[in-house]
């Protein structure tokens, strides 16, 4: 390990203990509503929050449970669930509707209820792209996604809600941070890098933010629970990029293979069309006779 992977000057906001060191805890709570509010569209929708249990239960302690990075509500009773989730996951979209259904069940009294429901808001930070269906998704950094109705594309509820912020697809230099949301984004993915505040960065909470990122105020404890988060994130980050390689090795192979084969396939064709015996085939291109059969 680098010796200056512990001696940036800010904390890494995509570890463990530098996520929750700035956004978990009661003195952090106006750089939450800060980062909420510019995220999720609605200005001054948050202006206060209290800070709830993170461990989850259904309806029982039998029931299958959900560790939030963050869970709060604010001041109208709504709901929040903030993740910061580095590794893609193949069913990350089911856990993420999961963990949004605990809120919404959670609020189902005993006795006579009118079902009325305080909206959920599920805030996932991504250190991975999900969203690569279309063409138009490569550069969409932030996706919406509520209950709609397919035929009017009108809200059909406005009560379950999902916020996902793709940090990859942000490339945004330093010099290109135009708005609060550049800056956040840019402040997350690339806050251990830098050697101070980006220029543009002169609202309050940025300041507030780069202040509580300083690594020289953590006690000896605390740097050592940052080391180790350290470790964990980079040993996740290394396992991720050596299945990535590992799978492209195999592509390539498979292309490979594939073209060899399209070649032979080829000579097969043009051995046919000139008469060619199937034994000379057959000795060229390595095909058996049933499989050359197959092209006459």
């Amino acid at each position: 390990m680098e010796k200056n992977e512990f001696d940036s000057r800010y904390l890494d906001p995509l570890t463990d203990f530098g996520f929750h060191k700035l956004f978990g805890a009661e003195s952090s709570k106006y750089l939450l509503m800060g980062f909420l509010n510019e995220i999720i569209r609605e200005e001054g929708r948050i202006t206060d929050i209290k800070y709830l249990p993170t461990e989850q239960w259904g309806f029982t302690e039998k029931d299958r449970k959900a560790v939030f990075d963050i869970f709060c509500t604010n001041e109208e009773g709504e709901y929040f669930i903030v993740e910061m989730q580095r590794a893609r996951q193949p069913y990350f979209r089911d856990r993420s509707i999961f963990y949004a259904s605990l809120p919404i069940r959670k609020q189902a009294p005993r006795g006579i209820w009118d079902f009325h429901l305080k909206a959920v808001y599920l805030v996932a930070i991504l250190d991975f792209i999900l969203f690569d269906e279309f063409e138009e998704d490569k550069n969409q950094i932030i996706e919406y996604v509520h209950l709609v109705r397919d035929r009017t594309k009108s809200y059909y509820s406005k009560k379950l809600n999902f916020v996902f912020v793709e940090l990859p697809k942000f490339r945004k230099t330093e010099e290109e941070l135009k708005t609060n949301f550049d800056i956040w984004l840019y402040s997350l993915k690339n806050m251990p890098k830098l050697e101070g505040r980006p220029s543009s960065a002169k609202d309050e909470i940025f300041e507030e933010l780069f202040q509580a990122a300083e690594t020289n105020q953590l006690t000896k404890k605390e740097m050592k629970e940052y080391r180790k988060s350290v470790l964990e994130y980079r040993d996740i980050r290394d396992s991720i990029e050596l299945a990535r390689e590992e799978a492209l090795e195999r592509g390539i192979e498979r292309g490979i293979e594939r073209g060899r084969k399209e070649e032979k396939v080829s000579i097969i064709q043009k051995c046919l069309q000139k008469n060619m015996p199937v034994e000379d085939i057959t000795f060229l291109t390595g095909f058996s006779k049933e499989q050359i059969s197959r092209y006459v």
